[in-house]
């Protein structure tokens, strides 16, 4: 294992049941931040239609897909993919050790879907930030739509 390896996961819950629909165990920030914005933006687009074939790359295989019933959800998706501060958010998060979240919420069923990102091993990281004297701000994801949640 690397000095720090990451993890993404998508997971979606609906009427107190949890599944797992995919995840990626990835060497650095970036590749669980693009593995994460690749799935937003399949889950958002196949609302209603097929998904995208799957990327070869790094041989990580893309989220079974979710019907949503309104359009909040995948618009959240796609807001949350494409916006840069977001991302930036989060990519410091990830490199303070801290988890980067983003839940998304389908008001007419209920059904919430999340995307995660986290270090293995966090504690390193946050050792090293410490020992740094920089500070580890917490992870806290702006919202411009109802239906982000983080």
């Amino acid at each position: 294992m690397r000095d720090l390896d990451y993890v993404a996961a998508v997971t979606v819950r609906a009427g107190g049941r949890a599944l797992w629909l995919g995840g990626v165990s990835v060497p650095n920030r970036r590749l669980v931040l693009r593995w994460l914005r690749r799935q937003a933006l399949r889950l958002a687009d196949g609302h209603g239609r097929d998904l995208p074939a799957s990327s070869p790359w790094l041989r990580a295989r893309d989220v079974r897909p979710v019907t949503f019933h309104g359009s909040d959800a995948p618009e959240g998706l796609r807001a949350w993919a494409g916006d840069d501060d977001l991302q930036d958010d989060a990519i410091r998060a990830l490199e303070s050790g801290l988890p980067a979240l983003l839940t998304v919420a389908d008001p007419a069923t209920g059904l919430r879907v999340t995307l995660a990102g986290w270090p293995v091993q966090p504690h390193r990281a946050v050792d090293r930030a410490l020992s740094s004297g920089k500070p580890t701000p917490p992870y806290g994801a702006r919202t411009r739509n109802s239906a982000l949640a983080g």
